[in-house]
């Protein structure tokens, strides 16, 4: 039953519904509680069911209930600002990792498992601005140490972290100032969004210095002097202030946990454990089940672009004709132009002649977009994989963008198609000093992606927020197209449509999408019904020091043998949050055969 707003206000919290009492914690300084087992730091160290496991003067027991039955905990030893981990089952405890954390002073930790993604990170919240995410386990087996996956820009006077497992949700309290929202993902936007503020904007008055996410996704607020409990309570419309309550008879607090449902430790500012907050139970807001996504890793990554920002757009493939090693990697430059990369990644020549946006490959001919003055500007392809200028063709659309290419083997022509943000679909045939224009198509709003099927002569279109239209790619085809997979039919594919690619294998074609706003992939049915085949993220490859790829632009597939890396062909993909270290936008490579081995997900 749902009730309502003025109801579930007082049901969850109400100022005479907290109740702060003495008990016989004595030296405790935290305490978790997990299936009938008791967990707990004091002066002396970490005990498991009353026996001492590990002397240490550790701060900031944190755990996280994994979905084995086991719990993972985490403290810092504050004298040497070494991080411990540990793995408990019932009453043993075993170590997982420990290690001095060097890069600043831990403030406070915060666990967070991704059911999405089959992650388990630790953010480490530093006290003078800046939080990391360490990722600890990937596919339910443990990383031999932890690998710092993800700088997160907080403010400079972080005190408190937690994190709502079920939403995704990393908060932080700004000291008295405000409590902000993050995405948890590694592999996200790095915007924030406002919980809490201070009066007179909100009701924060004191310096916080706990959080704590309960069972049923309200947010517990602790503020240090005087002791404040405030609480948010999570509602259709997100989290809501509710009740404040005044913890009497104690001068300073600096920490909460929820022990079991509703029943709140909170920590004293000599670091014991001292009293026991008790909040009703209420109805709130359920969070929608998280749904695994598949997951595949690069194994390739391009030398980051040396321009910060979103610089790096579109790949391609040259592919060499006698030694696949030697074939090359292609990647526009929204500020300058074109990357050319060997098949390590490392760049072999860059073609520095404005503000190239997408390019394609056919043959020893490569085209790409320029901004600067609405052209196509060609390449030549020398035998060894060199690229020089060649002609430069001029169009009369406006805010030129995506660009794809074609070859039609009945009248041995190739063609290049482009496209404008406002919809216009240009088709110019190739000649030997140029390209002339073939005809115009259009689509109801901005399309950027395209792809070219050259077995059928079937041009596809990504209309961004909409749908992927199918026209006949032949010059003298009709103009008219078809909408053939829209963004609303699918949960999976949230606008931008990005980035298309195509390919057969095996004989069945497949058509990629970058599915922009949930930081995805999906393959489809390359025909009538366009039934969808799989639905992948790019994450992280730990082995290999490769981060995961988000926020892409534009891709590429190929069947072909790259060398003995991608003996099967590839994915290539822009990288629009290029981490591990933080860096300028690259291009990651994913071998093919990882990807074929996710289809039939959805079946």
């Amino acid at each position: 039953m749902k009730l309502k707003r003025s109801t579930l206000a007082l049901a969850l919290f109400s100022a005479s519904a907290c109740t702060s009492q003495a008990t016989d914690l004595q030296d405790t300084r935290h305490q978790v509680l997990h299936q009938g087992h008791t967990y707990s730091v004091t002066s002396e160290g970490l005990y498991a069911a009353g026996q001492l496991v590990r002397r240490g003067e550790f701060e900031h027991l944190r755990s996280l209930a994994l979905e084995d039955g086991g719990l993972v905990m985490a403290a810092m030893e504050g004298n040497t600002q070494f991080l411990h981990l540990w793995l408990a089952q019932g009453d043993n405890v075993d170590a997982l990792w420990q290690g001095e954390i060097s890069s600043r002073v831990v403030e406070d930790l915060c666990f967070y498992q991704s059911q999405e993604n089959q992650q388990t990170t630790l953010f480490l919240l530093g006290g003078r601005g800046g939080a990391e995410q360490l990722l600890l386990r990937q596919d339910q087996q443990w990383l031999a140490q932890p690998l710092a996956i993800r700088d997160v820009n907080v403010p400079f006077d972080a005190t408190a972290c937690a994190v709502d497992q079920q939403r995704g949700t990393l908060f932080v309290a700004e000291a008295d100032q405000a409590v902000w929202a993050y995405q948890a993902e590694p592999e996200v936007d790095e915007g924030r969004q406002l919980v809490a503020a201070k009066a007179p904007f909100g009701q924060l008055q004191n310096e916080i210095k706990g959080l704590e996410v309960l069972h049923n996704g309200a947010l517990a607020v602790l503020e240090e002097e005087p002791p404040r409990l405030l609480m948010y309570t999570r509602e259709e419309d997100g989290l809501q202030f509710r009740s404040v309550q005044t913890i009497a008879e104690l001068e300073a607090l600096t920490d909460v946990v929820e022990l079991t449902p509703g029943q709140l430790l909170l920590t004293h500012e000599d670091g014991l454990a001292t009293r026991t907050a008790q909040v009703p139970i209420a109805t709130s807001v359920s969070a929608p089940p998280a749904t695994p996504v598949n997951q595949v890793a690069a194994t390739l990554q391009t030398t980051p672009s040396p321009r910060r920002g979103d610089a790096i757009d579109d790949p391609a493939v040259w592919v060499h004709p006698q030694q696949p090693a030697q074939s090359r990697i292609l990647a526009t430059d929204k500020r300058t132009g074109l990357y050319v990369y060997d098949m390590n990644g490392a760049v072999v020549q860059e073609l520095a002649i404005g503000r190239l946006n997408n390019v394609d490959v056919r043959g020893n001919v490569a085209a790409a977009t320029l901004r600067d003055d609405n052209s196509i500007q060609l390449f030549e392809i020398s035998a060894e994989g060199e690229f020089s200028l060649g002609a430069k063709v001029r169009t009369d659309v406006d805010e030129i963008y995506g660009l794809c290419m074609g070859y039609d083997a009945q009248t041995e022509q190739t063609s290049v198609y482009i496209n404008n943000k406002g919809g216009r679909i240009q088709h110019f045939v190739l000649t030997a000093d140029g390209a002339t224009f073939a005809r115009e198509m259009t689509v109801p709003s901005q399309p950027e992606g395209c792809v070219v099927d050259d077995a059928t002569q079937r041009l596809f279109v990504g209309e961004e927020d909409v749908a992927v239209w199918q026209f006949d790619a032949r010059a003298s085809a009709t103009t008219q197209g078809q909408a053939v997979i829209h963004v609303a039919d699918h949960a999976e594919l949230v606008d931008d449509i990005e980035g298309l690619a195509y390919a057969v294998v095996d004989g069945e074609p497949l058509l990629f999408v970058s599915s922009q706003g949930n930081d995805s992939y999906i393959v489809f049915d390359g025909e009538a019904p366009w039934a969808l085949r799989s639905h992948f993220r790019i994450r992280t490859n730990p082995a290999m020091g490769i981060d995961g790829a988000s926020e892409t632009d534009g891709i590429e597939v190929t069947t072909a043998n790259l060398g003995p890396q991608f003996p099967q062909g590839a994915l290539l993909v822009q990288d629009g949050r290029n981490r591990m270290p933080e860096a300028g936008q690259n291009v990651k490579v994913v071998p093919l055969e990882a990807i074929l081995q996710t289809l039939n997900s959805h079946e």
